[in-house]
């Protein structure tokens, strides 16, 4: 009648029409989260697989970086007068590595998941989604790092820590909706995959990762109100860094990009979708 075979996403059973189907937990929203969490779980055993230090790469990766770039801005570009500089750049770093990671697997979702796509029907969404929350997993490690970092420079936090919650809701959904558009335009057009690499490196540099906003001329800064990343990484700063709490239009800013980003996004995604089939 049907045979079966276990993929990490669940059980696929082949009909004797040669179709296949992916049999997981009843109801549409169970069966995705089970998929997704399925996926999750593989890429976190891929990713850390052979490794001696396994997941605490997750928390050593960004302690590493901040030295790096602590000693390089302090002594070269004189950005070290900025108060608790390494804090500064560790919250900024991991926050922005969220997005910049979440959005490159993501954008590549649809064409590592073709041999599936082909051969199973399952909600294609997911494969992005996936990478996003892959992503928030591993920022959830790298908190460790930032905790550790405070304790050091004697840092102590304030109840403003706890609208963490808040900003990562804002940036998941703007990484999400950043995540399906490229991943739509990238199956089609695979040029969007070397171009977002670029996109990222400048992006970086157009972000006050590394040094304070005040340096920027006044058309600079106000030109920085329209990267979103610049209020992410502002509110991330605030609450854990400075201990001021981000007022109403900071959190409608927040929210209002990463809204309008995951509608731009689920909408293009929506409307390519029945045609991945055909580019993949």
């Amino acid at each position: 009648m049907f045979e079966l075979h276990k993929l990490t996403v669940g059980t696929v059973c082949v009909t004797r029409q040669g179709k296949y189907m992916l049999k997981t937990p009843s109801g549409s929203i169970q069966r995705n989260w089970f998929t997704m969490t399925s996926m999750i779980s593989r890429d976190f055993k891929k990713k850390y697989r052979r490794s001696v230090l396994g997941v605490f790469w997750s928390v050593l990766n960004p302690l590493l970086m901040m030295c790096v770039l602590a000693a390089v801005f302090s002594m070269f570009l004189r950005f070290g007068d900025i108060p608790n500089y390494p804090l500064y750049l560790i919250l900024g770093n991991t926050l922005f590595g969220l997005m910049s990671d979440s959005t490159r697997g993501a954008m590549t979702s649809i064409l590592d998941s073709t041999s599936l796509i082909k051969k199973i029907r399952i909600e294609k969404m997911i494969f992005p989604l996936e990478k996003v929350l892959f992503q928030l997993v591993n920022f959830c490690f790298s908190l460790i790092a930032v905790a550790a970092v405070m304790i050091f420079f004697k840092i102590m936090p304030t109840l403003n820590v706890l609208l963490l919650p808040v900003l990562l809701i804002y940036v998941v959904l703007f990484s999400a909706g950043l995540g399906m558009l490229l991943a739509a335009l990238a199956v089609f057009f695979r040029d969007v995959c070397h171009l977002w690499g670029v996109v990222v490196t400048a992006w970086t540099y157009a972000t006050p990762l590394f040094y304070p906003m005040e340096i920027l001329p006044d058309w600079m800064q106000q030109v920085m109100l329209f990267n979103p990343m610049y209020h992410y990484v502002t509110y991330f700063r605030d609450i854990f860094l400075y201990g001021v709490t981000p007022g109403t239009m900071d959190n409608l800013i927040c929210f209002g990009m990463a809204a309008i980003t995951f509608v731009i996004g689920l909408v293009v995604f929506k409307k390519l979708e029945s045609k991945f089939i055909l580019y993949v």
